[in-house]
């Protein structure tokens, strides 16, 4: 796709309830790729992967373990909207934004795309140890139970990094920067700007 998709008109009229993306910008996970959506401080339960895998990880940052959510890929189609809105309903704090438009910037899109070095090394590390047979932070959840889930939520930092890898999340960037210059989509002579 070039240049970028507004997924906010699908998000607004499949939105289940109104308390479903009333997370705070200033609380936002640092690893949360930019557009509209976002995970702030969202719960430990780990089930958005359920309703939206290819948008959704987890971290490794509460307390004793890990578990809130991030968006690693913003969605660019209404199915892909429809994922992303189930995902944020499931979380019961409200956890989920939606105004990350409001707040990203061209500049502050690009400093987050030169670091993107330091996200991706995250996402590997963490998808090796989630990956191991034993987490010394597991505690209960170390039981073989859970071990399709934690392979599964591996597979999710594998993805993001890919998607940095793959030129995928460089060229939804471009678009978006574009968008947020211009709120239109580029027209066919118009050039994406570089990051």
């Amino acid at each position: 796709m070039r240049g970028h998709w507004d997924p906010l008109p699908t998000a607004r009229r499949l939105l289940p309830r109104p308390d479903v993306f009333t997370g705070t910008w200033s609380e936002r996970n640092w690893r949360n790729v930019p557009g509209p959506f976002y995970g702030a401080t969202t719960d430990s339960m780990m089930l958005g992967r359920t309703d939206a895998p290819r948008h959704i990880c987890y971290d490794d940052d509460l307390g004793g373990g890990f578990g809130a959510e991030f968006v690693h890929r913003q969605p660019v189609t209404e199915a892909e909207t429809a994922d992303l809105v189930s995902a944020a309903s499931m979380e019961p704090y409200g956890g989920y934004g939606w105004d990350g438009d409001e707040h990203w910037t061209p500049e502050t899109v690009r400093e987050w795309w030169r670091d993107r070095g330091r996200v991706r090394e995250w996402a590997l590390a963490t998808a090796a140890d989630w990956s191991a047979d034993t987490h010394p932070d597991w505690g209960d959840n170390a039981a073989d139970r859970y071990r399709d889930h934690y392979l599964d939520a591996a597979r999710g930092h594998r993805d993001f990094a890919a998607y940095i890898d793959d030129g995928g999340l460089e060229g939804y960037l471009r678009g978006y920067v574009f968008w947020l210059d211009h709120r239109r989509a580029p027209r066919r002579w118009e050039r994406l700007p570089k990051l």
